[in-house]
């Protein structure tokens, strides 16, 4: 099950051509992925980071839309890593902004090596996947 969160739409996100710069909407995704992972990873694991996003822009978002509403899924467990599906759509009217998928690996304590998530994790997040 998704996550939602919302995230106001501030007046600084906005670029000369008058609506949310292209990095913001990186930042707005990266918000929503705080309480996904509260809610779905819990705090028993604390070391991830992102290795990939990808990112389809699909409509125009400005700052008379208000905000924007980010729903985070779990779309797969691996053996290190977390696949995420990412919905941003304008709370002005529903319509989808972007889609992304996102992939964030394990580390270790150096932050820099895959380390396999264990199994009794694995095993509840697979359980989880949208």
């Amino acid at each position: 099950m998704p996550v939602e969160t919302t995230i106001q739409i501030r007046w600084g996100d906005m670029d000369a051509m008058g609506h949310v710069n292209n990095a913001v909407f990186l930042a707005y995704l990266e918000s929503a992925r705080e309480p996904f992972f509260e809610q779905v990873v819990g705090d028993e694991l604390t070391r991830f980071v992102l290795r990939r996003v990808e990112i389809d822009y699909l409509s125009q978002l400005g700052y008379a839309d208000g905000a924007a509403r980010v729903a985070v899924a779990l779309a797969g467990v691996g053996r290190t890593s977390l696949r995420t599906h990412e919905v941003m759509t304008a709370v002005s009217d529903g319509r989808v902004v972007a889609e992304a998928r996102a992939v964030i690996v394990h580390v270790d304590a150096t932050g820099e090596r895959a380390q396999p998530l264990p199994d009794a994790v694995r095993d509840r997040l697979a359980a989880q996947v949208a």
